[in-house]
């Protein structure tokens, strides 16, 4: 029987009642004596500054999950306990899935700098399925094989077959720019999507490569699945720009960017998103999903970083980070701003890259600054729709690059969660 949520370092006192099919029960206290944390996690200072309950979205087992870009990720509870962890390290990649297990993109050697190890795993950390890529891809001037840090980089998502679709690097001299479906029983690539066959040449072609020689053009940091209609929405950081597509076609629904209506192609101007009056134009933005679709369009969420990459604001960039909300009529074509949290807060809370906003099942949001202070500490916000703070947690780094890249409120005993005693 998993029990997950006990304390660290800690001799636990657990109740477990039974119930007979007769509806006699019968409850046996447990001790069980936990092991401390490991020194990555231990090290990492937490400080609450905020925990209003009694508000927040916490149910009857819900905790907030850091998923920190390198090392391992936790929990915590409202007061900053950590009451789970995983010892696999983990970059930028944890998800949920509908069985209430987590995929979790891994290394298997810890002093390796190569995350190509993707699990489903867990709360107690038991694996049921693993795959594992090769990195070894030739590089643009020698040819000679090298090493990838990681074939799957940013986001990926367990489609209703149970296959994975993942963002990947494809090996070739750009990088970020590509999706591919995962088929979860054989471990083969049924479905590629290379944007630079969808989106305009001049957006790649005429991109600075970076000090790897790579042309990160796109940087796709984010896709979400719609299965009413199979479609999926992405967030594209270098071009300041989010689009949905027909999944099964690959053809574009819509775009919304900051690049000038002037500078596109013809063929691309009927898909172009207006945005009316006082919406932001997002620049670097990360962690875009649907919230909800209604008869005139779909609503969305993301986390906008307000940084000029290539067709941001140019006034505002810099000033501040926010959690965005936006409406989309997809019959006028137009993108209409409905709330947003992260203005009032300035420089102090700007971050120019990662970070996360969480639409909680009260209405709450949960914002994560991710690299506040340019990555010396993670501050993690759960505001309520009027943008009153019920949650306040920062936690700063153990070592270097441990900044938080999303931080979710999970609940570790979701009512689908699978337990197979075999495993």
């Amino acid at each position: 029987m998993p029990i997950a949520g006990l304390y660290a370092d800690y001799n636990n006192t657990v109740t477990v009642t039974v119930t007979y099919k007769d509806g006699s029960t019968e409850q046996k206290v447990l001790h069980l004596q936990t092991e401390e944390l490991p020194k990555y996690i231990k090290n990492a200072k937490i400080v609450v500054s905020k925990n209003d309950k009694s508000k927040m979205d916490i149910g009857d087992n819900k905790l907030t999950l850091m998923n920190r870009t390198t090392k391992e990720p936790f929990a915590i509870d409202a007061d900053g306990e950590v009451r789970w962890y995983s010892t696999n390290y983990s970059q930028h990649t944890i998800e949920q899935t509908d069985d209430g297990h987590f995929l979790i993109l891994t290394k298997k050697n810890v002093d390796s700098t190569v995350y190509n190890d993707l699990i489903e795993t867990d709360v107690l950390g038991r694996v049921y399925q693993e795959y594992s890529f090769n990195s070894k891809v030739k590089s643009n001037d020698s040819g000679n094989a090298k090493d990838e840090t990681t074939v799957i980089h940013h986001d990926l998502l367990e489609l209703p077959n149970k296959d994975i679709l993942a963002t990947v690097n494809d090996g070739s001299k750009y990088k970020e720019d590509v999706m591919v479906q995962i088929s979860h029983k054989t471990g083969k690539i049924v479905k590629v999507i290379d944007l630079k066959k969808i989106l305009p040449s001049s957006m790649y072609k005429n991109y600075k490569a970076g000090s790897d020689g790579k042309i990160d053009w796109f940087h796709q940091n984010a896709v979400d699945y719609d299965k009413s209609d199979n479609t999926i929405m992405i967030s594209g950081r270098n071009q300041d720009m989010i689009m949905k597509l027909n999944y099964k076609t690959d053809k574009i629904i819509w775009i919304y960017s900051g690049k000038s209506k002037k500078s596109w192609p013809k063929k691309y101007l009927s898909k172009l998103l207006t945005p009316t009056k006082g919406t932001t134009i997002t620049g670097g933005q990360h962690g875009l999903y649907q919230l909800s679709k209604d008869k005139n369009g779909e609503n969305i969420l993301l986390y906008d970083n307000n940084v000029d990459v290539t067709n941001g604001n140019k006034k505002t960039s810099g000033k501040y980070s926010q959690a965005v909300q936006y409406h989309i009529d997809t019959k006028k074509m137009t993108i209409d701003q409905t709330w947003a949290y992260g203005k009032s807060l300035g420089k102090t809370n700007f971050t120019n890259i990662i970070g996360y906003a969480e639409r909680e099942s009260n209405g709450n949001t949960l914002v994560d600054f991710g690299y506040k202070d340019n990555g010396t500490e993670s501050n993690v916000i759960e505001v309520d729709s009027s943008g009153n703070q019920v949650f306040n947690v920062t936690v700063k780094n153990a070592s270097s690059k441990v900044y938080v890249y999303r931080a979710y409120r999970l609940e570790f005993y979701p009512q689908g969660y699978v337990f197979d005693v075999n495993k």
